[in-house]
């Protein structure tokens, strides 16, 4: 009876695993260079940290790489009217824009209408942001999108302010 070597999986996903990560991180420093000067430039204008402008946008769209970004230029998951059933032959609940721009503009917009923008307009506290909008039920799942937020702009180093 022949000898059969078993064979460990574990360096082969490890390595699977590891060009994945570097793939989301290329993925994610090409986003931040593209959107950065857009997001500082509404940081300046609305009192919004880029950081959670950059964050969320990061979180709703993968990085640009989601089918609202590609086909609406929907980057936070803005809920409205498209017509991307007529372009596409798609049903979509999220709302289209004309460019990136439009939508990064519309979310600063979005929360400007909020009870709580008047509190934190200009404060540049990341965290405090990210516990208000998702109090205001942003998400399906606040715990969850909270962290997540924070997360990425820990690990993609968004925070400007943090020395």
């Amino acid at each position: 009876m022949p000898c059969i070597k078993k064979i460990s999986i574990l360096p082969f996903a490890t390595i699977l695993f590891l060009l994945y990560s570097t793939f989301l991180f290329a993925q994610s420093n090409s986003f931040i260079q593209k959107f950065r000067p857009l997001a500082d430039s509404l940081e300046s204008e609305f009192g919004i940290p880029a950081a959670i402008i950059l964050g969320i946008s990061m979180i709703e769209s993968g990085s640009g790489t989601s089918r609202n970004a590609k086909l609406l230029n929907n980057y936070f998951g803005i809920v409205g009217k498209n017509d991307i059933l007529k372009t596409h032959g798609i049903r979509s609940r999220y709302k289209q824009y004309p460019d990136a721009n439009s939508s990064f503009r519309d979310f600063c917009n979005l929360q400007v209408k909020k009870k709580y923008y008047s509190i934190l307009k200009g404060n540049m506290n990341y965290k405090i942001w990210i516990e208000y909008i998702s109090k205001s039920g942003y998400s399906e799942m606040p715990s969850v999108w909270k962290q997540r937020v924070n997360n990425i702009i820990i690990k993609s180093k968004l925070d400007t302010t943090a020395k």
